[in-house]
């Protein structure tokens, strides 16, 4: 059973991370607002479909994520969360896998008293970044 959505923005990294990790594509969109932006790599922005689709990208990795949440200030309803991540193992082609990050990410409380991602933008300041299947 997948972790409850988080009632302090600084628990959202660690609800998402729960639901990553056991492959659950439902379970973490639900760590989402259904209008989220989701940057996958510094420049893109995607959300709603391809939302979905970049997320299963990363699960499609089979790995689990770690995170720790370096910061997180909140006021009122809307709260930035600094975010030190990373994906480690070997993929499921026998590859070698290291992506980590700091995400800057904004969570907003839901009329249910929730927190979820509002924008999620895993690779922070970051000039490039690996992208799950894409050469570069």
């Amino acid at each position: 059973m997948p972790r409850e959505l988080a009632t302090r923005p600084q628990d959202v990294p660690d609800v998402f991370a729960d639901r990553f990790n056991t492959g659950d594509l439902a379970g973490v969109l639900e760590v989402y607002e259904p209008d989220a932006l989701f940057a996958p790599s510094p420049g893109t922005v995607l959300r709603d479909t391809a939302l979905r689709s970049a997320i299963e990208e990363f699960l499609a990795l089979g790995l689990p994520i770690t995170v720790t949440t370096r910061h997180a200030l909140a006021h009122e309803d809307i709260a930035l969360l600094i975010v030190d991540w990373s994906i480690r193992g070997t993929g499921p082609g026998g590859e070698p896998v290291d992506i980590t990050g700091t995400a800057t990410d904004v969570a907003r409380r839901g009329e249910d008293g929730r927190w979820r991602y509002v924008i999620d933008n895993p690779f922070g300041t970051a000039e490039s970044a690996p992208v799950p299947g894409r050469r570069e």
